[in-house]
């Protein structure tokens, strides 16, 4: 018997030991409890971070992640060759695209550990994580829609050095009146030129007014309005 009969003799007797263990009807409840779980984080993401202007809509992989996670998992604990034989496939994987929002490693983290739950017929460690993530999530909107704690965004300004020392305290009067708070956060001065950078929080207007206003009472050179929370502007 050469080698390559030995090797298709030793695969075989491995799914035959797979089959014998292997309950379908377990299986089929695994892979149905992952794909609700990644359902529902699906659904955690789309209703709490979908809003953000740079994501990268990784939620649309939470279902085939659910699935690819939970039959490896399943292999694993059915065969020891078997597992080492994945695990060995897995590593040619490689991920270029970067992560562009640190709460979707979070996301991702809830689905591989759902799936790993449903994969070793953990079905309540599923519910109990979810529960308490969405109540992490509810606490996390709660704390920043609280005003004390938001930092909406950055007003960077930019005018002549002679308009600033006039216009200072007009210009930081209207900012005050269109905004529920605002700090000083930097002033530069360079070639004739000062910028001023504020932090802020509840713009009570939109854009296009603030720049009227600015410009009523002194020759703006630029205007940037930065958000941390895209989609919060009026």
């Amino acid at each position: 018997m050469n080698d390559s009969s030995k090797i298709i003799d030793v695969i075989s007797s491995n799914l035959d030991k797979v089959r014998e263990q292997l309950d379908p009807g377990l299986f089929i409840s695994a892979l149905v409890a992952a794909l609700v779980a990644a359902f529902a984080a699906s659904a955690l993401y789309r209703i709490f971070y979908e809003r953000r202007g740079t994501g990268s809509q990784v939620h649309r992989s939470f279902p085939l992640l659910a699935i690819a996670i939970t039959t490896l998992f399943v292999g694993v604990q059915i065969s020891i060759p078997l597992s080492l034989g994945l695990l060995g496939s897995l590593s040619i994987i490689r991920f270029r695209t970067p992560v562009k929002e640190p709460e979707e490693v979070g996301f991702i983290m809830l689905v591989i550990a759902a799936s790993i739950s449903a994969a070793t017929f953990n079905f309540a460690f599923i519910a109990y994580m979810y529960a308490a993530a969405i109540i992490a999530l509810l606490i996390m909107r709660g704390a920043a829609t609280a005003r004390w704690l938001r930092r909406d965004g950055l007003i960077v300004l930019t005018m002549s050095k002679d308009v600033a020392l006039a216009s200072y305290s007009s210009i930081e009067a209207l900012l005050r009146e269109r905004t529920g708070r605002l700090t000083l956060e930097s002033s530069a001065s360079h070639g004739g030129q000062t910028t001023y950078q504020y932090v802020f929080s509840s713009l009570k207007c939109d854009v296009a007014t603030l720049e009227a206003g600015l410009g009523g009472i002194a020759p703006i050179t630029s205007l940037s309005v930065f958000l941390d929370r895209p989609g919060g502007i009026k």
